[in-house]
């Protein structure tokens, strides 16, 4: 097993493109209890404020793959961050955290000056992450998932 820094030596993160789809459906099936569709991906795909990226790493002995992506729309110097999962075989090594990193530097420079997102009440992994960021828990979003509230975080860039 490669160590943090030995995965995130060779990554990469760029755009999301169509043929990211099959990897990413696959991530996001294992990430989430209700998963996005291929037409939900596509539709932010063709969607002009929709903001998407990979995350792709390329492990020792094997070809590049998708450790992770993110999808935020930006709007009028807001950002929403609509979905941001990381591969299974990879959590824990830091790619959220760049993301994060990469995807606030990006906003930054797009005079972005607020972000919000919304996270499960019980996904206390996400929530942490998000507050070393700086992200404050702002309100609950009731049902927000259906079977879960949601609390919506936002931070001041």
């Amino acid at each position: 097993m490669q160590s943090r820094d030995n995965i995130l030596s060779g990554h990469s993160v760029q755009p999301m493109e169509a043929g990211d789809l099959d990897e990413i459906l696959e991530i996001e099936q294992a990430s989430f209890p209700r998963p996005w569709t291929r037409a939900m991906f596509e539709g932010e795909l063709g969607n002009p404020v929709s903001v998407s990226y990979t995350l792709k790493v390329r492990p020792e002995e094997g070809k590049e793959e998708i450790g992770g992506y993110v999808v935020l729309w930006v709007v009028h110097g807001e950002a929403h961050i609509l979905n941001i999962a990381v591969n299974p075989k990879y959590r824990g090594k830091g790619i959220a955290t760049r993301l994060l990193v990469v995807m606030l530097e990006l906003m930054r420079r797009n005079l972005v000056y607020e972000v919000f997102l919304e996270v499960r009440v019980s996904n206390t992994a996400a929530r942490n992450l998000y507050g070393k960021f700086g992200f404050r828990e702002s309100f609950v979003r009731k049902k927000y998932y259906g079977d879960e509230d949601a609390i919506v975080m936002v931070l001041d860039l």
